[in-house]
């Protein structure tokens, strides 16, 4: 038995983060009528009815709750299963904290382009509101400095890039060397001929049980 090792290429690790929208809560108060169409107002001095009691609301009925889908089963005598590499990374304790160490960085490195990007700025304000007061001596000096600064800021970008790219191949191969192991071992205890990367394999259905993503995410957090 033996299990089929595609590309394995993990984009997942580079996660988009979106804050999350919270939408506006429904204002169901409206202000009441003035006046009732089409009812007569009493006569000045006629006594008030009784008020009225407020209607009692029917008891809201609470939709009951769906019950959980319970995974399909493996289907019996297969001998092919699909894993969905996105997901694992995504989901497993091994791909959030490779994700973790993408993000810190990531930050680290815009952190320290956009101080660059201030001290950039504070020049070209300095030249530009100079003025006559500042020489032609000191002009050439600032707007060297300026050259300096753009050429700097040029080079952490791209420098910040490669570290990113180091860093996520580097990652990339430590989460495929802790993930091709259990995939492994998954197939050899359902008695599988191949396992596919869901991605790469170009099937245009997998049946639900044939999808291993969840037990091999929860086998390879079990090896933490």
């Amino acid at each position: 038995m033996r299990v089929v090792k595609s590309s394995m290429m993990v984009a997942a690790l580079t996660l988009a983060l979106s804050a999350p929208v919270f939408a506006q809560p429904f204002d169901g108060l409206r202000a009441a009528p003035s006046d009732v169409e089409g009812q007569a107002t009493p006569p000045a001095g006629s006594p008030k009815p009784p008020a009225q009691p407020p209607a009692t609301p029917p008891a809201a009925t609470q939709p009951a709750p769906k019950p959980a889908t319970p995974p399909a089963p493996f289907p019996q005598d297969a001998k092919v299963a699909f894993v969905d590499i996105n997901v694992i990374a995504a989901n497993s304790i091994a791909g959030k904290e490779a994700t973790k160490k993408l993000t810190t960085l990531q930050e680290k490195k815009a952190a320290e382009i956009q101080e660059k990007n201030k001290q950039l700025q504070a020049l070209q304000t300095k030249l530009n509101t100079g003025g006559n007061v500042l020489n032609e001596s000191a002009r050439g000096g600032i707007e060297k400095e300026i050259d300096k600064m753009q050429r700097d800021i040029q080079f952490a970008q791209q420098n910040a890039q490669a570290e990113m790219n180091e860093l996520q191949q580097e990652l990339m191969n430590e989460f495929q060397r802790k993930l091709l192991p259990v995939i492994e071992e998954v197939a050899k205890e359902k008695g599988l001929h191949a396992v596919f990367s869901i991605a790469d394999s170009g099937a245009a259905y997998v049946h639900p049980g044939l999808n291993l993503t969840d037990e091999v995410v929860k086998k390879l957090d079990s090896k933490k």
